[in-house]
Formats: structure tokens, sequence, C-alpha cells
């Protein structure tokens, strides 16, 4: 038994609600299956840390609609591939896939996901209405072929130790300045593997106020001579944020880009000490970033009927409330009114002891920017990788 159990009430009420769908026709496309289904979900952002508890808790309130989940975890990259050798021989077995905006990115590419708004938009709630704004924003990005599950603001931030950083940087050329005289004390990961790493540089160009900062080749001239300038004293490149923040545990780095959710979430697991401390920059904006439930065409529609059953209840402030996890996705919750104290208590106090008090002013103060175009943002990668990454990273 969880140690957070959903209100009986307040989720009957959601369960209730669901279960209209099934008796008043809404599902005339998708007829639910007469036995339970075995569903199969796929997670390639680390999504189920945010949600699988919710999945369960789906499955005990419909066990004549689902007998069994199977959670797989797998690298973004691989993941397109795979479903389409599926998908050409006609035997998808892969249900409902948790991706972030990269495989998102490349299967909307490849044609692999159905269009679930476009085809069921009207058996899911008003998106528009429940989700909170920066949520909302990224909901565009899915073109109708995804649902955002879980959302936060991101960064950049920077992170630092306190004691070895008296003054931290207030401004980009304060950073350059503080990198130059601490070499070597202050890292980024490499930003095609690295959330941190690909906000602070889809950040900069807000930050230096570049021409365009929605187009890394045309638009981003100070930001590429920045970070080429800021390379010099930078060690290597790692190829995951993982190993930033051990550097930072470690002492071995003074400095490191961060969001809030790496912020969090490696304090409360003891990787980098509770006192860490994270500064923004001058003319610092939010990034945004989320998690998206997509499905493969080829799903069965009895199970399809399923998944948009399951999403409706996904989309619930109960469900939603387990996301805020340990502050991996700080905060998490996509929809409005889903306070911290509807969370499980191992979530509440993960927050109360490493949260920042900081983090809800900048959260209603700052403005939010959506990440690049995926195109756009496949080019800024290769573009660091081959002008800034490659000869130093680790």
């Amino acid at each position: 038994m969880d140690k957070f159990e959903l209100s009986r009430r307040g989720f009957m009420q959601g369960a209730a609600g669901l279960a209209a769908f099934g008796s008043t026709g809404a599902f005339a496309q998708l007829a639910l299956p007469k036995e339970a289904v075995a569903i199969n979900i796929v997670d390639v952002a680390g999504n189920l840390a945010l949600t699988q508890k919710a999945f369960e808790a789906y499955r005990k309130a419909k066990p004549n609609l689902v007998s069994r989940f199977t959670f797989t975890k797998a690298p973004a990259p691989e993941l397109p591939g795979k479903i389409k050798a599926q998908q050409d021989a006609n035997r998808v077995d892969i249900d409902l896939v948790l991706t972030g905006t990269d495989a998102l990115a490349a299967g909307i590419e490849q044609k692999l996901w159905l269009d679930i708004i476009g085809q069921y938009g009207k058996n899911l709630p008003d998106l528009n209405s429940i989700y909170l704004k920066g949520a909302a924003m990224m909901q565009t990005l899915a073109r109708g072929q995804g649902v955002v599950v879980a959302y936060y603001p991101s960064g950049p931030l920077l992170e630092y130790m306190p004691d070895k950083v008296k003054t931290p940087p207030t401004s980009a050329e304060e950073l350059l300045a503080w990198a130059k005289a601490n070499p070597n004390k202050f890292v980024y990961a490499r930003p095609a593997n690295s959330g941190p790493g690909r906000t602070f540089i889809m950040g900069l160009p807000y930050i230096l106020g570049d021409s365009n900062p929605k187009d890394p080749i045309k638009g981003w001239d100070k930001t590429w001579a920045y970070l080429k300038e800021l390379g010099q004293y930078i060690e290597n490149y790692p190829t995951g944020t993982g190993v930033t923040m051990k550097e930072l545990g470690e002492g071995t780095r003074h400095m490191i880009v961060s969001t809030t959710g790496w912020d969090i979430n490696p304090r409360v697991l003891g990787v980098v000490p509770k006192e860490a401390k994270i500064a923004t920059l001058k003319n610092f904006r939010w990034v945004i970033d989320a998690h998206y439930m997509v499905v493969p065409k080829g799903v069965a529609p009895e199970k399809v009927a399923v998944l948009v059953d399951m999403m409706n209840f996904m989309l619930t402030k109960e469900a939603q409330a387990y996301t805020y996890d340990e502050g991996y996705f700080y905060p998490g919750p996509a929809v409005k009114d889903v306070p911290l104290s509807m969370a499980p208590p191992e979530s509440q106090q993960a927050i109360k002891d490493f949260g920042r008090p900081e983090y809800d002013k900048l959260i209603a103060d700052v403005p939010l920017e959506l990440p690049l175009e995926p195109d756009q943002m496949v080019l800024a990668f290769r573009k660091w990788d081959e002008e800034i990454g490659s000869k130093k990273t680790k």
C-alpha cells in the first residue's frame, strides 16, 4: 500500500466523471473493451518518477479496463526507430510513450504518433482551460500528437556552493569574469544530452539581447561568441547533467548550470549538499519544459479507448498531485490549482526541506519562453557540438 492514497471522495468523483464517457456515447469512435487489457508504457523522459503511482491508482480504480501495466525505460534516441520497425511489421506492442520534446519531435517528424487531439479531443478535457499557462504553451509543440502530463519552468539557473562562491554572478558579464578568475571551476553538460545544458544555451539569447532567440543559426551571434569565450575557462563538457551534480557535490566544480528540478532533487538524494544556493542572471527568462503522453499509430482501438480514458484521469488534480515527487520536475503539475498540500506526505516533506521560497516569486514574476522548435533545436545542438564542445566533451 502506498504511503499516499487518493482521497476516496475526490478520486471517486473523478472516476465517476470518467465512467460517464462510456455511458453517454462520447466514446462512439472508441468502444471500451469488454475485458481488461494489459497496457505497455515506455518512459524515455524519467517521467515515471512523477506518474507511476498515479497510473497504478487508475488501475486500482478501473480493474475492468486495465489488468496490469508493464513499465519500461529506454533512451529517447533509440525509441523512434524501434516503434517504426514495429509499425512496419504491423506488430506494435508499445501502447503509451512518456516523453520530453526530444522523442516527441522525432516521432512527429517520422509520423509515428496518433493525432490524439484531432481524433479524440472531444473525449478529453478542455486543455486550455485546465492547464497552467506554461503547460498550455508547451501543449502547442505537440501539434495534437501528445498531451502534456507534467510541466516545469526549468531554468536556466546557476547553482553554486556558497563557501566557494562568496559573491555569485548577477549578469552574463559577471559570470564570464568569474569563470576567467576561477578556471575549470564552472561547468555545464553537453546540451544534446542535458536539460540544464540546453536550457542554458536557449536562455542566453534573452540574457544577452541577441537578435532572434528562436533562430540559433542567424539570430544567436552574441550567444555563440559568448559560449566560445566562456569555453576557454571550462575544462570539459560532461555528457550528462548527473556528472555536473556529482562534481559540484565533490567540490571539483564550484558553480554549474541547473534548473529547478535539478537543483532540488540531487540535494534531496544527497548528491549535492543541502546548503548549495541558486542564482539568476540579469534579463533571465524561464525556458520552460514538459513531459507528454503519446500513442503510437497501430495500437488496437480498444486499447486507445482505455488510454484516452486514462489520460482524463492523469489530468485530474488528484493524479497531478503525484508529480511533485521529490522535486525532480519542480513543481511538476501541469494543471491549475494543485497545491503542494495535495501531494503525498513524502513529497511535501522533501519540498519543505529542500525547496526554495524564492522559487514562488521567480515563477510568478519572470516571463516564460518556449524552447526552440524541434528542427531549430537540432541545428543548435549540431552547431554547439561542432564549434563549442568538439574538443572538450568528456
